[in-house]
């Protein structure tokens, strides 16, 4: 689908070209700002499980620690991982968990100065954060559900603030 093809007010696609091939935007010509990028990820398990995760009583050791760490590592990678993405100077990321019942809501926050925003590498740090959460709590409960990957809010930019 082309950004023509798009109807109403929705802005057109920007990574795609008017023939519908994909292609690497150019930023060059906007203003480098500081921007930041919130995403949040939930990893659905048992009662059981977030009692071990809180208490550290894992086989496969500090679970969130892990975990942390893998989302850092992530956030830093993202243009590697997702085609389009530029390379950006990464200037922060800060990965939390809220443990809850049957639940752990995952947050991930990437800041940088650049000239583009930081969005994907705040997913991609919330997502392997997920994941590698996942595979320290699968031998607990095969049935863990990861779920709610999306972003939570953004600031900086020409488009502005906003957040859900």
């Amino acid at each position: 689908m082309s950004g023509e093809e798009l109807s109403g007010d929705s802005p057109a696609l920007t990574h795609v070209r008017a023939d519908g091939t994909a292609h690497m935007v150019d930023v060059s010509a906007k203003t480098e700002t500081s921007r930041e990028a919130t995403a949040q990820a939930v990893l659905k398990t048992t009662a059981e499980v977030v009692r071990l995760l809180t208490d550290g009583g894992l086989p496969k050791g500090d679970a969130f620690a892990v975990s942390r760490v893998a989302g850092i590592m992530a956030a830093k990678q993202t243009s590697n991982l997702i085609p389009l993405c530029h390379p950006l100077p990464i200037t922060k990321v800060t990965v939390d968990f809220e443990p809850g019942e049957s639940a752990v809501v995952m947050k991930a926050t990437v800041k940088t100065k650049a000239l583009t925003g930081v969005e994907m590498e705040a997913l991609t740090a919330v997502s392997v954060t997920a994941l590698t959460l996942y595979d320290m709590v699968k031998a607990a409960d095969k049935h863990a559900v990861i779920s709610d990957i999306m972003v939570l809010a953004k600031s900086g930019g020409k488009s502005g603030d906003w957040s859900l």
